[in-house]
């Protein structure tokens, strides 16, 4: 009891002075090494399929938890109170991956990221009537700005965009994604991350273990050790996104996704030496944009409080 009562305090006072720069902080770290899995995956899907390198990359994840919390860490993840709310969580992320990987087949890059992107907009909606957050008009013209930046940085309608199963499908995988996140924050509140992080890789190594036995692809050693260190970032992705969301009002953290965008073109320059086109760089700003209104918001509403 002691030491729950030492712990009490700890956790409120950030969460109201410091947390939400903490968080964003964070968050932006996470979709940075997400971006990187992303790289990885791209670069291993070539010679092994998506639900092979799932399965390893669950695995990792789980045996880095395993090893961190050892028997009372997996314990404690079957007796948890989110294991349903986390069931229901990662068969939406499943849903979103598998929607958005079949769109990937037919759509260009652009389309499918700008598609994509909405899901940011759709977690600031839904954290109104879900979580019962009081969203300012700033945020709101945050989620905007950003995806603006996203329309000029990737200039979908150039393409001649139009209605077809795969923008349904990749509009569907947004709509998965933000429920799913919506979900995370939900519970992020009511239980730690290392066993919200056991229990969704023990799902996923379920889910994606039925496929592998059918499409297992045997691996070089060179393709093993790219996924297993795509699941050691994954992992430590997972650990800042859920600590993130642990510190900060989602509709906070929602238009830092955008962020991932400029890390997608920076690794692709950086790795495959694809340069970015002009208006990359105008959609980019608009991101910035979107992060520092953000940012500057939540000061000038912090500096505005009664004190007392």
């Amino acid at each position: 009891m002691k030491g729950c009562a030492r712990r009490a305090p700890r956790l409120r006072e950030p969460f109201v002075n410091t947390s939400v720069l903490s968080g964003i902080l964070l968050t932006i770290f996470s979709y940075f090494l997400f971006t990187l899995q992303d790289a990885s995956v791209k670069w291993l899907v070539v010679a092994l399929p998506v639900w092979q390198i799932l399965f390893v990359r669950s695995v990792t994840i789980f045996a880095i938890c395993a090893v961190i919390g050892r028997r009372p860490l997996l314990q404690r993840s079957l007796r948890s109170p989110v294991l349903k709310p986390m069931i229901l969580r990662n068969l939406l992320l499943l849903a979103a991956w598998l929607s958005y990987y079949t769109a990937a087949r037919d759509l260009g890059l652009a389309e499918l990221t700008t598609l994509y992107y909405a899901a940011p907009i759709l977690i600031t909606i839904l954290a109104v009537p879900i979580l019962k957050e009081d969203v300012p008009p700033l945020r709101w013209v945050a989620v905007f700005v950003g995806f603006a930046g996203v329309l000029v940085a990737t200039d979908p309608f150039g393409t001649g965009m139009k209605l077809s199963l795969p923008v349904w499908l990749a509009l569907q995988a947004a709509v998965f994604w933000a429920i799913s996140t919506v979900l995370l924050r939900k519970t992020a509140m009511q239980e730690v991350t290392l066993v919200q992080m056991t229990i969704s890789s023990g799902f996923f190594i379920l889910f994606t273990g039925v496929a592998v036995v059918v499409t297992w692809v045997p691996p070089s050693l060179a393709d093993v050790g790219l996924m297993v260190g795509t699941g050691v970032i994954a992992g430590i992705a997972q650990y800042a996104l859920f600590e993130g969301m642990r510190r900060a009002p989602v509709s906070i953290l929602a238009p830092f996704e955008y962020s991932s965008l400029i890390w997608a073109f920076g690794l692709g320059f950086l790795i495959w030496g694809d340069i970015p086109a002009s208006q990359v760089f105008g959609g980019a700003a608009l991101i910035f944009s979107a992060g520092m209104i953000i940012i500057l918001g939540e000061r000038f509403g912090r500096r505005r409080l009664p004190l007392g």
